[in-house]
């Protein structure tokens, strides 16, 4: 029960300076919440309050069944917009078909993490490569930011790739309603300076740190207030501001998906790529995060975790949810020491939705959108482009074609891109493992590759490392690598194959090894193997291979070399 239920390890030592840390961390926690939340059920195409209503349950929950201690789970910008696009093709914004649609993809979302994590298939995740996820984040960035944009302008504007959205743009400014570009413009400086410029400037006041802290965290909040009093004293709904409007003022609503087969069949594909990348987004936030703590998280109890959110989320009206970086970040820093935090900010959501819901009607659009401009902002990091471009071609072409492929034809074929493209550049690579041919360094017992260090090799031996596991992949390769050096020295009596770096032999590979040594026998070689790993030797010994061998199989280089070179002078 523990395993699968670690509150019940926390809970046993939970103590007062837990409880104490937990709550103010919760109560900085809600305060930035309160209008993130209602950003991203923006940028998802629903109603303000399913932001609220998707941050409460989901939280409680993932608290009871997660293994990170400071991991906050709700809505995020990347998850809200793959919603978005997902459901778009479906249903119409605004209508109750869309709403349905939205919590049915949490539905599939979380069932499938929920069956990942029983069957602990976690790693499943690692085919996502880390620089295509940075270059799915950064192209989803620019597109969530390009999205927003039509609210700061106050005009329409639809799309869901950075061609269709710019076109749209473009054609919609000669509508641009000024008095909401001032806001939103206003709105987005004084965000962006909140980030760097509050927290000295409130230092330099007098403010204690945690004050200062406290007060640069909240700067959404005076964003919100400052807009919403803007257009309540001056009227501006009159004026073509678009506001938030009514919105309920009520506790998480009970809902069902609809699992009628056409909708599944229709999401199911989304819900699966939603659940992969938004898994992958918050496992990294939060070992990052144990990290500094040493403490341990179970990628598998996450998925489990994640999955509960997600089906919690689906039953209370909301939308996919995952473990966020910029709240969980400020969950961290602000103190807490436990889940128990997600918990007490669930509660501060809630009477959020029953008591502070109607002071948001006159809250502008415009100053969510620079909500989530702002935040996504962070999440663009081309400099990804430079890093790989210096340090692996294969990996800078994946990223690039990720970005490009997910700016030009949308978040669901690049996430799937990247995928494919994660799976393509390891096999590339593994298809053509680097190959060393090697000679021993004079007076030790150390053989390094001959290209980079002054090695003594003998005329009649060829010694060739490998550096890869062999696979149906790459021993084609390693057959023709062999075969064309053996070609070039017609002195050769034996060829000796390094495997220190070999950890795995298929049987294709084995299938390759014997046709070399059937080969290089037909022409007077010697085949040899050494520093054969203890693994793959036991392999090795189930079908007598070493009965079939030309040569030997020798436990070091170094007695391989020392044997030969003797046998070789013994005959000359």
């Amino acid at each position: 029960m523990h395993r699968y239920l670690p509150i019940l390890t926390w809970g046993k030592t939970y103590s007062r300076t837990a409880f104490s840390n937990d709550m103010v961390a919760a109560l900085i926690v809600t305060i930035m919440l309160i209008p993130q939340s209602l950003a991203y059920a923006l940028l998802a195409g629903l109603p303000p309050e399913a932001g609220l209503y998707a941050s409460i349950l989901p939280i409680i929950l993932y608290a009871i069944f997660g293994t990170s201690r400071a991991l906050a789970v709700g809505p995020v910008a990347v998850v809200s917009l793959m919603t978005a696009a997902s459901i778009g093709a479906i249903a119409e914004t605004g209508t109750a078909g869309y709403a349905i649609a939205a919590l049915t993809l949490a539905f599939l979302s979380g069932g499938f993490l929920l069956l990942m994590g029983i069957f602990r298939l976690g790693f499943l995740a690692n085919f996502l490569s880390h620089p295509v996820i940075s270059g799915f984040i950064t192209a989803s960035g620019v597109l969530i930011a390009a999205s927003q944009l039509k609210y700061i302008f106050g005009i329409s504007a639809q799309g869901h790739t950075l061609p269709e959205l710019a076109n749209s743009l473009f054609n919609g400014l000669p509508q641009t309603n000024f008095i909401t570009l001032t806001l939103g413009v206003l709105a987005t400086a004084f965000l962006f300076w909140v980030r760097k410029g509050l927290k000295p400037l409130l230092l330099k006041a007098g403010l204690s740190a945690t004050g200062a802290e406290f007060g640069a965290k909240a700067g959404p909040v005076f964003a919100v207030a400052l807009t919403t009093v803007a257009v309540f004293a001056l009227n501006l709904k009159d004026k073509g501001v678009a506001i938030v409007g009514e919105v309920p003022q009520s506790l998480p609503p009970f809902t069902l998906p609809d699992i009628s087969p056409d909708l599944l069949s229709a999401l199911i594909g989304p819900a699966i790529l939603i659940s992969v990348i938004g898994f992958v987004e918050s496992i990294s936030v939060a070992q990052t995060l144990a990290a500094k703590k040493r403490q341990r998280i179970d990628p598998n109890q996450e998925l489990i975790g994640l999955g509960a959110a997600n089906l919690g989320a689906a039953f209370t009206g909301g939308f996919p949810v995952t473990g966020g970086f910029s709240r969980s970040v400020v969950n961290y820093d602000a103190g807490a020491e436990t889940p128990a935090a997600g918990i007490f900010t669930a509660m501060g959501l809630a009477v959020a939705a029953l008591a502070l819901t109607p002071l948001i009607f006159f809250l502008p659009k415009a100053t969510l959108a620079a909500t989530i401009i702002v935040a996504v902002m962070s999440l663009v990091d081309f400099s990804i482009l430079k890093k790989t471009w210096a340090y692996s071609k294969a990996d800078f072409a994946a990223v690039l074609t990720t970005i490009v492929i997910t700016l030009g034809a949308g978040v669901e074929i690049g996430v799937s891109s990247g995928v494919v493209l994660s799976i393509l550049v390891h096999l590339f690579k593994s298809s053509r493992p680097h190959m060393a041919i090697v000679g021993q360094v004079p007076n030790t017992e150390h053989f390094r590759n001959i290209l980079r260090h002054d090695v003594e090799i003998h005329p009649e031996i060829l010694t060739l490392r490998v550096d890869e596991s062999l696979y149906f992949a790459n021993a084609r390769f390693l057959e023709d690598q062999i075969y064309d050096l053996a070609a070039q020295r017609p002195d050769l009596k034996h060829v000796i194959l390094l495997c220190s770096a070999v950890n795995a032999i298929d049987m294709s590979a084995l299938h390759s090894l014997e046709a070399i040594n059937e080969r290089l026998a037909a022409s007077g070689v010697t085949f040899h193997l050494s520093e054969v790993k203890g693994p793959v030797m036991d392999r090795l010994l189930r079908i007598d291979f070493q009965k079939k061998l030309s040569g030997q199989i020798f436990l070091s280089q170094h007695q391989a070399i020392t044997t030969l070179t003797l046998r070789t002078a013994e005959m000359g």
